[in-house]
């Protein structure tokens, strides 16, 4: 089966979703979603969406928070454009139809997070993304230009080079093969304009606060097909995911340390003051670090989040999700501390684009957590993606629809998917172990802590299995299974290449063998290019 369509847009997070909207007007879209189109990282965004909105705060202050969190690597103008767009961003999303939360006095209650000097952070109670999520959603089902591919997973990106089976510069993109989960048929999807928003990688990992879906599939196809990537040793352990063993790494909200919640051992004792001078409300890497010390040091499989010196009907009213879901799980945050560890959260690394999210790969788009604009540096500051995902969305599509304007060399025929001889494979158990070992690996050997030993370490057993999974691959049909094995098995490969490269310790990334920053040879991007 083959699609044609003015507009490819792969993933439908808020990045994906508000691109596809700017653009629908000018022709028509293919939005293609691996799972159903609301099961997005976005959907999940608890605390909430960063912009400047009152005459307390500042453009310059929100700047300057960023490039702190970011540990000075951010692209301060990318940092300014992003900052400077982002009260425009919300409005936008007001206009389409979010509904965030007012005060009693009818202004947007704006809460603080950790990393941030100002109330700036807007929200819906304690389901920001899915709020966002919820109307960008139903505007894209309204839209008749958008045409909406669920239950459909991206194979690999269709370039020039692809094609002609030869090295061209410059190489252009044009659609992606994509396999129908429900039909088992790789499908044809061709466009002049293609667009990756297929959000991060966490299930690169054996511990995540990331959906099912976040494994790393943009990156993966776009460094196969010659795309340069960029920092991605910085992966961004969220502090406080539920402990427990049924809660499958449930995310506590930065919001909760936010409104005033205060780290503790076991024994009652507050450590975060020994740290940070902002306490509990230093930057994710710097508390994400300290708990892991303090697990380590003391023997404990976790620490705690006390949020009870605050009235319960306060907690309840802020955080009612938070706390309907501890209770399931017999923890009244209202009464007791929340029990809680570090887990994988957020790439702050990813396909390297410009300031309109152009990768070196001509007609193709990154934008959202797949991208590596230059906002994050080293360390995201929180509630700075979802607003990242709406700028950038909207200027992909400014530039968009400027390149069609332009004139440029009519597309070559695409050539359908080839199954060479594949067969059904009788060996699914392969995928299984490979995928468990892959997470394992990953967890124990480049997580919060790093050492040069555990690197290469690393990076030996990833190659193996790459191997395996190459040779697995071209023998038998592709599956939906097959397909993430393939590229967290990509980005475990490129996140150990970067960690290996970088030879200090900045941000999220954090090695033993190089305690110290390094501002004289390392204050600068960690790029990777596949050789062809």
């Amino acid at each position: 089966m083959k699609y044609t369509s003015d507009f490819l847009v792969i993933g439908s997070g808020i990045a994906g979703l508000s691109y596809a909207l700017k653009v629908a007007a000018h022709g028509q879209v293919a939005l293609v979603t691996k799972r159903d189109i609301a099961t997005t990282a976005t959907g999940l965004a608890q605390g909430g969406i960063a912009a400047v909105a009152s005459s307390s705060d500042s453009f310059a202050e929100h700047i300057r928070d960023t490039m702190e969190a970011g540990a000075w690597l951010s692209d301060q103008e990318i940092v300014r454009l992003v900052v400077e767009s982002g009260p425009a961003a919300i409005e936008e999303l007001i206009r389409i139809g979010v509904r965030f939360t007012r005060g009693e006095n009818g202004d947007y209650d704006l809460t603080r997070e950790g990393g941030h000097s100002q109330r700036r952070i807007y929200h819906a109670k304690d389901e920001t993304g899915k709020e966002i999520e919820r109307a960008l959603v139903e505007a894209v089902k309204s839209n008749p230009n958008i045409t909406i591919y669920e239950q459909h997973i991206a194979v690999d990106l269709i370039t020039e080079a692809k094609i002609a089976r030869r090295r061209i510069t410059p190489n252009r993109c044009l659609g992606a093969y994509i396999l129908n989960t429900l039909s088992g048929e790789v499908e044809t999807f061709g466009a002049p304009i293609t667009v990756l928003a297929t959000g991060g990688a966490g299930k690169v990992y054996l511990y995540t606060c990331n959906p099912d879906v976040a494994t790393g599939d943009g990156i993966a196809m776009a460094y196969r097909a010659g795309a340069t990537i960029a920092n991605m040793e910085f992966m961004q352990f969220h502090p406080t995911t539920l402990y427990h063993p049924h809660a499958k790494s449930f995310l506590i909200s930065e919001a909760v340390r936010g409104e005033g919640a205060i780290l503790r051992r076991r024994d009652g004792t507050a450590f975060m003051e020994s740290y940070h001078p902002l306490k509990d409300l230093a930057p994710r890497d710097i508390v994400a670090r300290a708990i892991d010390n303090e697990m380590k040091v003391h023997g404990d499989d976790c620490v705690f989040l006390d949020i009870t010196h605050k009235d319960a009907d306060f907690i309840c009213d802020h955080f009612p999700y938070i706390h309907a879901t501890c209770l399931e799980f017999g923890i009244d945050m209202t009464r007791e501390p929340i029990p809680v560890v570090p887990a994988t959260h957020y790439l702050c690394g990813g396909i390297k684009t410009d300031s309109w999210g152009e990768t070196d790969i001509t007609n193709l788009f990154a934008i959202g957590e797949v991208a590596c604009t230059g906002l994050h540096g080293a360390n995201r500051l929180a509630s700075n993606s979802l607003i990242e995902g709406a700028v950038f969305g909207a200027r992909a599509a400014q530039r968009s629809l400027a390149l069609l304007r332009e004139p440029h060399p009519p597309l070559p025929a695409i050539t359908p998917w080839d199954t060479c001889s594949a067969r059904n494979s009788d060996e699914e158990v392969v995928v299984a172990h490979n995928w468990d070992e892959i997470r394992r690996c990953m967890w124990n050997y480049v997580g919060i802590v790093r050492s040069t030993k555990r690197l290469v370490r690393a990076l030996r057993r990833v190659q193996m299995i790459q191997e395996e999974i190459a040779d697995y691959y071209w023998d038998f049909y592709v599956t939906s299974d097959l397909i993430e094995l393939r590229n967290i098995a990509t980005v475990a490969e490129l996140i150990i290449r970067c960690a290996l490269k970088r030879q200090e310790s900045r941000g999220l990334h954090y090695t033993i063998d190089y305690p110290q920053t390094d501002d004289v040879h390392w204050k600068k991007d960690t790029i990777i290019r596949k050789t062809f």
